[in-house]
């Protein structure tokens, strides 16, 4: 086992969080950790098919980030664990169900399935099968809006990107150029590393030189943190600044969030690289049992409280799996739609 990381010291005072938004994120964690549960099981039983990565473990860096964006206004850029981005960012548990099952109903009308995840009206720039592939799209949508709102005097042109991708990622061309493009023009953009220690099965300290991602920021005179990607109010405060600096006009973050998957790397993974003792190590830090027990904790929630959302949330995630059931299949012909813009 490779020596762990010093997660990150947060001081939940500095938390400033009352029980309404408490309870906020600790029902989008948990719908996200339903839903991909729910993956699984209609995965193995047949009724889903193709490549699906899961998100499980990771929950805390997907709401810490995207609850402190605007929704529907400020965009989001995913990977192909995309599923549970496109849950934060307001695409309908529905939609994004009926797209697992290739169904016409589906955010990306049947034609994306599980890595490809699309919803213009949520502002989700979508899911990319190949490693680093949304780190130049997610910027080309930070330049925009900073072109509007610059060049073209549009005052309403603030918002900000999100752009999240994983260690592997860190690797690639595309994301030492797009740094560098968003620090020489202040971009407003969030570029957020899901370090969960493996690229596939590439252990992320055998694969690179550094593997401290966010002393990267550094070359670029870009501002860098990493954070406790267990601890969803620890994400949500680097967040929280980071959009206000972006918001601001001071410019880009790289945020690396130290967090671990509780499933291999896809259903299809055996998960026999990673070690016992490595398991041992993350698994007890699950980040919606720490939500739910600082909840306790400092009054903003009971158990019963949680156990209701719980309840609610299953509820929705089964009623996703019966619309995509009886969602119809895509017409074939309709085939050829979308390869262009202007078929919509």
């Amino acid at each position: 086992m490779v020596q762990e990381r010093t997660l990150p010291h947060f001081d939940t005072a500095s938390a400033q969080i009352d029980k309404s938004e408490g309870l906020r994120l600790y029902e989008d964690m948990v719908l996200g950790r339903f839903f991909e549960d729910k993956c699984a099981e209609m995965y193995y039983r047949g009724r889903m098919f193709g490549f699906v990565h899961l998100y499980n473990g990771q929950e805390a860096v997907s709401t810490g980030v995207i609850k402190s964006l605007r929704q529907d206004e400020d965009y989001v850029c995913s990977t192909y664990r995309d599923h549970v981005h496109a849950l934060s960012a307001g695409v309908p548990a529905r939609e994004v169900m009926a797209e697992l099952f290739g169904k016409a109903t589906g955010c990306s009308k049947g034609r994306g399935g599980s890595m490809h995840m699309f919803s213009s009206e949520h502002n989700l720039l979508g899911g990319y099968a190949f490693v680093a592939e949304g780190i130049p799209v997610a910027t080309g949508a930070a330049f925009q809006s900073k072109y509007r709102r610059e060049t073209m005097g549009d005052a309403n042109a603030d918002q900000v990107t999100a752009c999240f991708f994983g260690d592997g990622a860190c690797n690639n061309g595309q994301f030492y150029e797009c740094l560098n493009m968003a620090a020489l023009w202040k971009l407003p953009i969030l570029y957020v590393v899901e370090n969960n220690k493996w690229a596939i099965g590439m252990a992320h300290d055998r694969a690179t030189s550094e593997p401290e991602i966010y002393k990267k920021a550094a070359a670029f005179g870009m501002a860098g943190y990493e954070v406790d990607g267990m601890d969803v109010l620890a994400v949500r405060q680097v967040a929280q600044e980071a959009v206000a600096r972006a918001r601001a006009g001071e410019g880009p973050t790289l945020i690396e969030a130290l967090t671990y998957r509780f499933r291999g790397h896809s259903l299809a993974d055996p998960d026999e690289l990673r070690t016992k003792e490595e398991k041992e190590f993350w698994f007890p830090r699950d980040p919606i049992k720490k939500l739910g027990a600082y909840l306790i904790e400092h009054n903003l929630a009971s158990e019963e409280e949680l156990k209701a959302i719980e309840q609610k949330i299953q509820e929705v995630v089964d009623d996703s799996v019966k619309f995509a059931e009886s969602s119809p299949e895509p017409d074939p012909s309709e085939l050829h739609r979308f390869v262009f813009a202007e078929d919509e």
